[in-house]
């Protein structure tokens, strides 16, 4: 089977090896779809902090179940499905306590450890979530990303009824909005500096797009929320500018969370942020009940994935997939790869 395989930064080849042999534990997946998000991008261009070379990438990917274990009675021969791609130890502090996305010795499959990026692959039955049988496999494979925005949801509570600001609208932030609204927010307003990604957000339902490039932050937070501005603000831009629009902007004593990989080193005005008593969290990937109420949110037509996806390259055509990404990066939302083509 082919298998890809990134050398170096930017350098990609495809090798041919043989499907993989499963435990008892295990089943195999035949792979079908995987999406290409901003992490993957940061490999592409050398620039995460914990990969290294060579690594296959892949870790937003869906496809049926071709075999299983002799010891895994849960799943069958055939069924749709996602992978969560998080190892953990099971043994440290976190993982004890139910929190394994924050394992001490966490690996991510495509970053720290093989990815799904091959026509077949190869893992434990408990990194196994299944799809709805009438589930689109294209939103399987962003069942992960959705995760992503469920978790960091979840960590501000319950935010049914109250009102919500996402810095940032590329695939992560559309994600995070929608979920907001999915769960009963009142109120949801998204920025960013694309009108692209703002009108894929309109798209979607989000109630209110600013671009932030014509509009000032908080003269837009003050008319869309008024004097009581807004319960919670989700940076998922990530960077020095954002957060500092959170901070300046925030009421006193509200939430901000941190949900991107934030892409400097910080330079915040803390002083601002402990006069004001503001708490500031941060989100850390996902566990598997944030996989379930992806599903859910899916399943019951409150989140919308098909609007993000904005191109589809065979599985040959990776590097091609990377150069788009490149080219158009206020316009390439979420790029999807066709394993099987």
């Amino acid at each position: 089977m082919l298998q890809q395989v990134m050398t170096a930064p930017g350098e990609i080849e495809f090798i041919e090896v043989p499907v993989p042999e499963i435990a008892d534990n295990e089943v195999l997946v035949k792979i079908e779809k995987i999406g290409i998000c901003g992490s993957d991008v940061h490999v592409y261009h050398g620039k995460h902090p914990f990969t290294q070379y060579p690594v296959t990438q892949g870790h937003e990917a869906s496809g049926y179940i071709q075999k299983l274990g002799k010891n895994v009675k849960n799943l069958k021969q055939g069924q749709k499905v996602t992978v969560e791609p998080q190892l953990v130890c099971g043994k440290c502090h976190p993982c004890r306590h139910g929190k394994y996305n924050l394992c001490e010795e966490l690996k991510v499959m495509g970053f720290q450890a093989p990815g799904m990026a091959a026509r077949f692959f190869a893992t434990d039955a408990s990194n196994i979530t299944p799809l709805p049988d009438s589930f689109h496999l294209e939103d399987g494979a962003m069942i992960e990303p959705l995760a992503v925005a469920v978790h960091a949801v979840n960590r501000a509570g319950d935010v049914a009824g109250r009102d919500i600001v996402v810095i940032g609208a590329g695939p992560i932030g559309n994600l995070v909005a929608q979920t907001a609204k999915g769960k009963g927010a009142r109120r949801v307003m998204i920025t960013d500096i694309s009108d692209f990604r703002l009108k894929i957000a309109r798209d979607c339902g989000i109630d209110v797009c600013v671009n932030t490039n014509m509009d000032d932050f908080n003269d837009a937070l003050l008319q869309v929320f008024g004097p009581d501005k807004a319960d919670f603000i989700f940076d998922c831009a990530g960077t020095n500018l954002t957060m500092g629009q959170a901070i300046a902007s925030a009421r006193k004593g509200s939430t901000i969370i941190l949900v991107a990989v934030f892409s400097d080193l910080a330079t915040i005005d803390l002083a601002l942020a402990g006069d004001h008593e503001l708490t500031i969290a941060s989100t850390m990937m996902y566990r598997h009940e944030d996989y379930e109420e992806a599903i859910r949110l899916v399943t019951d037509k409150l989140i919308k994935l098909r609007p993000l996806v904005t191109k589809h390259f065979t599985f040959l055509q990776y590097p091609q997939a990377y150069r788009f990404i490149e080219e158009n990066p206020e316009k390439a939302m979420k790029v999807m790869i066709n394993v099987q083509e």
